[in-house]
């Protein structure tokens, strides 16, 4: 066996094999492009020309250097980047050779409990890149509405109390169509109405007067050069947002119809509230792959809802898990909260724990770990939920129990 520490950077990749005794075989560096990944295969076969005799250790799971490993047949060990600080911190040394044969030792002397990469299948690996990246684009809207907010306060802060939320998108068009205060005090009642009847809005009579009546009461006004400065800013932070919402809607779309393609989809829509964009969240993380977890408690340190155990001295207590996979721990975050809604059950719960003293995301985390055992069996066995089920497994546990 041999194994390779392959330190990755956008660039370049140092890369150091070793024997088994620890002893270095090669140690070399290539460009990040098809010419040095084809120099990496090369060189390592010229040692053996079997793939699978070599253990690739590297700090990440993802990017073409790691799709190229798996595509040639090198078995794949990420490492937490944490696990090889600490292992660094004696000496505090650091360099790319350092950390390139650093890897290459870890996976000598602990590759029984490192776990080997199997790449999902096509369909949940592609469903779970668009969820992860329409999360990212949900944060963009967010924080473009949060910047629109802030400019029309500081110029224009009557606009927003003119509809319920400031980026609906009849919300958006009339700002578009009146971009200053005095443009819309200049209105009349029977031009709002008409522009709101163009954009479909549902009481379009009622909602021009009462805009027409909030315009013409008196207000706060900013300068000159402020409201056509911010006026300016207004108009392009809308058109910016109108399109991230548009691609937000398209992902929504597509994110649907592989979903729907996988025969897994039935399991996670089944659950209560997950309906819409949990559900396809929770079947990309998860993955199809029934052999990926040992049992619920893997899948529970993992989903970052079991708590971690801090135990010294006359001290002992539970804190939250931090090293998890960041987006499967908002997945069931968020479904746990949608679950008090719908399930009475889990209010129960979340109601429990909040008496105890818990903070509302600690009774959300508890929650979570619950639902993870939930999901698991259910999706071990290829079954929807049905809450009847759980209320007798829960009453055998409390028998049990008592």
């Amino acid at each position: 066996m041999y194994f390779v520490g392959i330190d990755w950077s956008d660039l370049h990749h140092d890369v150091a094999v070793l024997d088994e005794k620890g002893q270095e075989l090669k140690y070399f560096t290539i460009p990040h492009n098809r010419k040095g990944m084809e120099l990496l295969k090369e060189r390592l076969l010229s040692i053996d020309p079997e793939p699978e005799n070599f253990a690739c250790l590297l700090e990440t799971k993802n990017g073409l250097l790691v799709q190229f490993l798996l595509e040639a047949g090198f078995p794949v060990y990420p490492l937490n980047p944490k696990v090889v600080d600490y292992r660094r911190k004696p000496s505090g040394a650091k360099s790319d050779p350092i950390d390139a044969r650093l890897l290459a030792n870890i996976g000598r002397s602990d590759l029984a409990q490192l776990k080997r990469l199997k790449p999902d299948a096509e369909l949940i690996a592609e469903l779970k890149m668009l969820t992860r990246d329409q999360d990212g684009l949900i944060q963009e809207s967010t924080r473009l509405t949060n910047k629109l907010i802030a400019c029309l306060k500081e110029y224009y802060p009557v606009a927003l109390g003119f509809f319920s939320k400031p980026t609906l998108p009849v919300a958006l068009e009339f700002y578009k169509r009146y971009p200053t205060p005095d443009l819309v005090r200049e209105a009349t009642v029977p031009e709002i109405a008409a522009f709101l009847k163009s954009h479909k809005h549902p009481r379009p009579n009622q909602t021009a007067v009462s805009i027409w009546q909030k315009a013409q009461e008196p207000q706060l006004r900013a300068s000159a050069p402020t409201v056509r400065a911010k006026g300016r800013l207004m108009l392009a932070l809308v058109r910016q947002l109108e399109v991230v919402r548009e691609q937000v809607a398209a992902y929504d779309e597509e994110i649907n119809r592989l979903f729907q393609q996988h025969s897994d989809s039935r399991i996670f829509a089944s659950l209560p509230g997950a309906a819409g964009r949990l559900a396809p969240r929770l079947l990309a993380e998860w993955g199809d792959d029934r052999e990926r977890y040992e049992n619920a408690a893997v899948t529970q340190a993992l989903a970052g809802t079991s708590p971690v155990l801090f135990q010294s001295g006359k001290y002992r207590f539970a804190r939250q898990r931090k090293s998890c996979v960041k987006p499967f721990r908002r997945a069931m975050h968020l479904f746990a909260f949608q679950s008090i809604r719908q399930v009475s059950w889990a209010r129960e719960y979340y109601n429990t724990k909040r008496n105890q003293g818990k903070t509302h995301h600690e009774a959300l985390r508890a929650l979570a770990n619950i639902w993870v055992r939930i999901i698991f069996a259910m999706w071990k066995n290829r079954t929807c939920y049905d809450e009847a089920t759980f209320i007798a497994a829960r009453a055998r546990h409390l028998n049990r129990a008592a």
